[in-house]
C-alpha cells in the first residue's frame, strides 16, 4: 500500500523553527520528484519546495526562499522540510507530495497536482 505519513508541524512562535518529516511506504522515494504544500484557511494550495531526483534541483516559492529547505534522506524514505525563521503567514496545513521523476521540481510545484499525498501537518506560527 503506497502511503506517505508525516510528522513534525506544531505551534512555533515568529521567528522559530519547525522540521517536518515525511516518510513513505509502498514505494522508494528516490526515484521520485518529491514537494512540500500547504493550504491556509481561505486560500488555495500552493506549491511550496519540490525537488527532483536525478540530480536534486530544488524550486521554492518566492516567499520561502531563504527561510525553506527541502531534502531527502534515501536510506530512510523520507523527506524533510527544515522551515526557519518564520512568519505567522507561514501558517497552513502542509502537505508532503510525491509524482513520478520525470517531472521537474518547478513544475510539480506550480503546474500540477501529484499523485501521492501526506495527510496533512498543521503548523501554526504565533505568538
Amino acid at each position: 500500500q503506497v502511503q506517505l505519513v508525516e510528522s513534525g508541524g506544531g505551534l512555533v512562535q515568529p521567528g522559530g523553527s519547525l522540521r517536518l518529516s515525511c516518510t513513505a511506504s509502498g514505494f522508494s522515494l528516490d526515484i521520485y520528484t518529491i514537494g512540500w504544500f500547504r493550504q491556509a484557511p481561505g486560500k488555495e494550495r500552493e506549491g511550496v519546495s519540490c525537488q527532483s531526483p536525478a540530480d536534486l534541483s530544488t524550486y521554492n516559492e518566492a516567499s520561502v526562499t531563504g527561510r525553506f529547505t527541502i531534502s531527502r534522506d534515501n536510506a530512510r524514505n523520507t523527506v524533510f522540510l527544515q522551515m526557519n525563521s518564520l512568519k505567522p503567514e507561514d501558517t497552513a496545513v502542509y502537505y508532503c507530495a510525491a509524482d513520478r521523476g520525470s517531472l521537474t521540481a518547478h513544475t510539480m510545484c506550480t503546474l500540477s497536482s501529484p499523485r501521492y499525498w501526506g495527510q496533512g501537518a498543521q503548523v501554526t506560527v504565533s505568538s
